[in-house]
C-alpha cells in the first residue's frame, strides 16, 4: 500500500502549518495539495476542484472547513479507492482504503450510515458537514485505534476493513464500536471541544459512553453493556493506586498531554457518565446534552458547562456528584455491614470507604456522594444517594441484597458474611450483567486481600457453563488469567482441569467450525474458549491448534476465516522451533500488512524462552515493520518480562527506532506488566530517576503494580490452591 496520512492530536498540527495549535484557538481551514495524478486525496471537506498540472501531478483544493481546532485537520493521499453511500440525513458516507479492498468496506460503510442519523437525533444537532469519510491507515498502531478528524476519521485497517480471511468476531464487533466512538466525537470533541487538555475526558469519556450506548442499541444480542464492565474494572485497577489522577487533571506539558490518554480518561470517564445518566434519568440527561450542544456549537467548554446544562434540564445534584467523581481520584468502597429482613423488607447498614490496592484498610479521609441502586428481589431497584460515612436504607423484598443493581455505579461493594451468603444463594436468579459485576467485584476484592480468594472463586464457579455467551466467555477468560498467576505445580493443573471440565462441553457443543446463520456471540464464544482453554494447555485444543497450524506448510490459506488469529495464538504459545520458523516464513510472505503483523505478533507468544529470544532478535533486525517490531517485544514481555526488559536495555538505540518518542514511557511500562522479580523494583526506581518527571507516570504506575504483585502473589497462590483442594 502506498499512502500518506496526517495525525495531529495532540500537539502536531504546528508541524504541518504555522498555527496557534491549541484546542481553544478555532479557525476555518483552506487546504490544497499537489499530488500524483493517479492518487486520491482526502481532506476534512469534499474536493472543491482538481486541476491537472500536466506533469504527472494535480492540484486538489478542498472546500473550506467549519470553525474547528487545529488538531482535527486531516489530509491523506495515496493509491486508494472509496466506497460511498448516502445516509438517511443526506450526508455522504465514505470508506477509503487501499485499491483492491472495496469488498471489505461494506460492513463499515453501512454501519456508519446506520449510526449517523441516530447521533443526529440524540444530540439534537445534525452533522454539519456534507460528507463523513473513514480512511483506512495501514495495519495497526502500537497505542491507538483511530482519530476523529472532523469529516475524515482515520482508522487503522484491521479495525475498519472486514477481511473474511482474517477478521475475528471480536474485531468485527470492534469495527462497529470504534466507528461509533469516532462518530460520537464528531459532536463531543469536534463540534464542541474542551478548552484545554485538562478536560480531555469531555472528548474521550463521552465518546466511549456514547459508543457503548449506540452499539448496544443496534446490536442488542451482543450484550455489549455487560462487556463494558471489563473497561470499568481496568479503570478501577488504575484508580486504586496512589499513582492515579483525577478525571479532570491539570496538563502542563506535551508529555503530560500524551499520558492523559489512559484508562481514567476513557473508562472511568465512561463509567461515571453511565452512573450520572441513570441518576439524572435518560430523558433529562439527553435534554441536557442537547442544550449543551446547541449552546456551545463550534466553541470550547469546560466540564462545569456540561453540568450546568444537565441541571438546567432538571438533573438535581448532578454538579455535586460529578464534581466529586471527576475532581478527586480513587474508587469508593461501600461496605454492607448487615442486611436484615423483617416483614418482607430488607434493612441495609452501609459504610463508605475507599478501595485501594496498596492500603487495604478500606478507610479514607475523602467521601463521595454515591448514587446507589438498591434491590432485594422485589420491584424496581431503588435509587439512593449515600452522602455520609454511614447510612441505613430499607427496601422491599428479602432476596439477594444488591447495592449496585444493573452495575451502573462506579464503586466497589464489600459484603459482610451474612449479606454475602444471601447474594450467593440467590445468584442464579440474577441478570447476567449483575452476575458478572458481582464476579468481578468479589474477585478484585479477594485478589487485593479484602476477603479470602475462596469468595472470588465461589462467584466464578457459580456462573453456569451454559450461561449467556458473553458472560460465559468473559468468565472463561478469568480462569485463564488466574491460571497464569499460579506456579507450575499441582494447583495450576487442577485449575486447568476445572476450566476444561466446565467449558470443554460448551466448546464441544459449539464445535470448532462456525455454523451457517449462528449468532455472532456464539462465534465469539467459540473463539474465546479456544483461546482460553488452549492457553491453559487443554490437550484437545492444543492438539487441534497444532494440527491446523501445521497444515499451513502445504496450504498458506488453510487457516483463513474468523478463527485464524485464535488458532495462531494457541499454536504460537505451544510452538516448536519448526513451528516458529514456519510462522516467520508466513509473515515474510504475507500479502497484506494486517496479515503480516498478525504473524509477527504471534511469534512473541511462545512459551519457550529460546524462541522468545529469537523473536526479540528478529524484532530489531529491520525485517518486520516498526509497529510489528515493538509489538513483538511487548508480546514476549507477557511471558518473559525480565528477558524483554534486559534486551531493551541492551539495545536501546535499535528499539527507540521502533517506538515514537511520545509513546516510549508507555512502552517501557508494558515490558514489566507481568514481572514478579523483586530485583526489578530497584531497576525501575533507577530508571524513573533518570527520566524527566513529566514522562514518568506510566513507569511509576508499573512500579506500584509490581510492588502490589510481590506482596500479594504468595497469598493469592496459596488461597487458590486451598480452594481447589477443598473441592
Amino acid at each position: 500500500m502506498r499512502g500518506l496520512f496526517t495525525q495531529f492530536e495532540a500537539p502536531d498540527a504546528r508541524r504541518f502549518v504555522p498555527s496557534f495549535d491549541e484546542p481553544s484557538y478555532k479557525a476555518t481551514f483552506d487546504l490544497s495539495a499537489v499530488v500524483p495524478t493517479g492518487d486520491m486525496a482526502i481532506g476534512n471537506m469534499p474536493v472543491a476542484r482538481s486541476e491537472d498540472l500536466g506533469n504527472g501531478t494535480k492540484r486538489v483544493t478542498f472546500e473550506t472547513t467549519p470553525r474547528m481546532s487545529s488538531y482535527l485537520l486531516f489530509f491523506a493521499s495515496g493509491d486508494f479507492e472509496r466506497s460511498a453511500i448516502t445516509a438517511a440525513d443526506g450526508v455522504e458516507i465514505g470508506i477509503v482504503g487501499p485499491t483492491g479492498t472495496g469488498a471489505q468496506m461494506t460492513y463499515a460503510r453501512d454501519s456508519m450510515a446506520e449510526l449517523l442519523p441516530y447521533f443526529d437525533d440524540y444530540f439534537g444537532v445534525r452533522f454539519p458537514l456534507p460528507k463523513l469519510d473513514n480512511v483506512a491507515a495501514p495495519g495497526a498502531s502500537q497505542f491507538f485505534s483511530a482519530m476523529e478528524n472532523w469529516g475524515a476519521i482515520m482508522t487503522f485497517q484491521r479495525l475498519l476493513l472486514l477481511d473474511p480471511k482474517l477478521t475475528s468476531p471480536g474485531l468485527k464487533q470492534g469495527i462497529y464500536s470504534v466507528e461509533a466512538h469516532e462518530m460520537a466525537h464528531q459532536w463531543f470533541g469536534d463540534l464542541v471541544t474542551m478548552g484545554w487538555w485538562d478536560d480531555l475526558w469531555l472528548n474521550e469519556g463521552f465518546a466511549s459512553w456514547m459508543a457503548a450506548k449506540a452499539t448496544d442499541h443496534f446490536n442488542p444480542k451482543w450484550n455489549w453493556l455487560l462487556g463494558q464492565i471489563d473497561g470499568r474494572e481496568g479503570a478501577m485497577s488504575q484508580d486504586a493506586l496512589a499513582t492515579t489522577h483525577p478525571v479532570v487533571q491539570h496538563v502542563r506539558t506535551v508529555a503530560e498531554m500524551e499520558q492523559a490518554f489512559d484508562g481514567i480518561t476513557y473508562q472511568k470517564g465512561q463509567a461515571v457518565i453511565t452512573m450520572l445518566e441513570h441518576y439524572a434519568g435518560p430523558d433529562t440527561w439527553r435534554d441536557g446534552l442537547r442544550r449543551y450542544m446547541k449552546a456551545h456549537a463550534f466553541a470550547n467548554t469546560q466540564s462545569k458547562d456540561l453540568w450546568e446544562a444537565i441541571e438546567q434540564a432538571g438533573g438535581a445534584d448532578i454538579n455535586r456528584i460529578a464534581q466529586a467523581f471527576t475532581t478527586q481520584p480513587g474508587v469508593p468502597l461501600v461496605r454492607v455491614t448487615s442486611a436484615t429482613c423483617a416483614a418482607g423488607k430488607t434493612t441495609l447498614a452501609l459504610a463508605q470507604g475507599e478501595f485501594s490496592l496498596e492500603d487495604t484498610s478500606g478507610t479514607s479521609a475523602q467521601t463521595w456522594p454515591i448514587p446507589l441502586l438498591l434491590s432485594a428481589g422485589e420491584g424496581e431497584p431503588v435509587q439512593h444517594l449515600m452522602t455520609g460515612k454511614t447510612d441505613r436504607v430499607t427496601i422491599a423484598g428479602c432476596g439477594p441484597a444488591l447495592v449496585n443493581s444493573g452495575q451502573l455505579g462506579y464503586y466497589r461493594t464489600l459484603y459482610g458474611a451474612q449479606a454475602l451468603g444471601g447474594v450467593l444463594d440467590g445468584f442464579a436468579g440474577l441478570s447476567a450483567i449483575d452476575q458478572y459485576g458481582l464476579v468481578r467485584d468479589n474477585l478484585a476484592l479477594a485478589m487485593a486481600g479484602y476477603q479470602d480468594l475462596a469468595v472470588g472463586m465461589d462467584f466464578i464457579a457459580a456462573v453456569p457453563a451454559d450461561s449467556d455467551p458473553v458472560l460465559a466467555g468473559n468468565v472463561a477468560s478469568l480462569y485463564a488469567a488466574l491460571h497464569e498467576i499460579l506456579e507450575d505445580d499441582g494447583a495450576k493443573a487442577q485449575l486447568r482441569d476445572l476450566a476444561s471440565a466446565t467449558y470443554g462441553p460448551r466448546l464441544a457443543a459449539l464445535g470448532f467450525e462456525a455454523r451457517a446463520g449462528e449468532d455472532l456471540t456464539d462465534t465469539a464464544l467459540r473463539s474465546e474458549l479456544i483461546r482460553d482453554l488452549g492457553g491453559m494447555g487443554d490437550p484437545a485444543v492444543v492438539t487441534e491448534a497444532r494440527s491446523r497450524f501445521q497444515a499451513l506448510a502445504a496450504n498458506p490459506d488453510a487457516l483463513d476465516g474468523p478463527l485464524k488469529s485464535t488458532w495462531l495464538a494457541v499454536a504460537a504459545a505451544n510452538a516448536s522451533p519448526e513451528d516458529w520458523d514456519l510462522m516467520k516464513s508466513l509473515a515474510e510472505k504475507a500479502n497484506s500488512i494486517v496479515e503480516r503483523q498478525l504473524y509477527y505478533a504471534a511469534l512473541g507468544e511462545a512459551k519457550d524462552e529460546a524462541l522468545a529470544q529469537r523473536t526479540l532478535d528478529l524484532a530489531i533486525s529491520g525485517t518486520p515493520d516498526a509497529t510489528s517490531g515493538a509489538q513483538m517485544i511487548v508480546a514476549v514481555a507477557g511471558l518473559h518480562p525480565d528477558l524483554a526488559w534486559n534486551f531493551v536495555r541492551g539495545h536501546e538505540d535499535a528499539v527507540e527506532t521502533l517506538v515514537s518518542s511520545s509513546g516510549r514511557a508507555r512502552f517501557q511500562a508494558r515490558l514489566v506488566r507481568a514481572s514478579t522479580n523483586p530485583e526489578m523494583v530497584g531497576t525501575l526506581e533507577d530508571y524513573i530517576a533518570g527520566i524527566p518527571a513529566d514522562q514518568a507516570k506510566p513507569v511509576s504506575e508499573a512500579l506500584a503494580r509490581l510492588k502490589v504483585r510481590l506482596r500479594d502473589r504468595p497469598r493469592q497462590r496459596a488461597q487458590i490452591a486451598a480452594w481447589l483442594q477443598a473441592r
